[in-house]
């Protein structure tokens, strides 16, 4: 087992059995745990916890990156680069919409990554990331 600390988060879906094509299927996060109202996911190494709730009215802010409009709030992984390329791929093949491309945003600037956000079939907005260099990630 990792010493590393290891993230959780628990979020709102509205059909489990969508969640499972979603989280399991599309992006290949091995299932763990289940119940009647909640699966957990192996999200990269982290745990990712799907709760059943009643569908949520639909409200969309963003901010303003380099660009894009960038949904809030949104949550994903980090990637290597042919990591992040390989989901990219997969993702076009499922047919995901994308609500912002994969691109690289910040070229030649410190800070220079790929990214790419799209919604799971709850809406909830993921952003997946890539860098080259990881000691850009926290540069400033």
């Amino acid at each position: 087992m990792s010493t590393q600390p290891l993230f959780h988060l628990a979020f709102p879906v509205d059909d489990l059995d969508a969640a499972r094509r979603f989280y399991g299927g599309v992006l290949g996060c091995p299932e763990g745990r289940s119940a009647d109202h909640w699966i957990d996911f192996d999200f990269f190494g982290h745990q990712l916890v799907a709760h059943l709730t009643a569908p949520r009215a639909e409200v969309r802010t963003s901010n303003p990156v380099d660009g894009n409009d960038v949904p809030v709030p949104h949550f994903g992984v980090i990637l290597d680069m042919t990591s992040w390329l390989a989901l990219a791929d997969r993702l076009r093949a499922a047919g995901t919409r994308f609500e912002i491309e994969p691109h690289v945003r910040f070229a030649g600037q410190v800070g220079e990554q790929a990214t790419m956000f799209f919604f799971d079939p709850a809406g909830n907005a993921l952003e997946f990331k890539a860098f080259n260099d990881f000691s850009q990630v926290f540069a400033k």
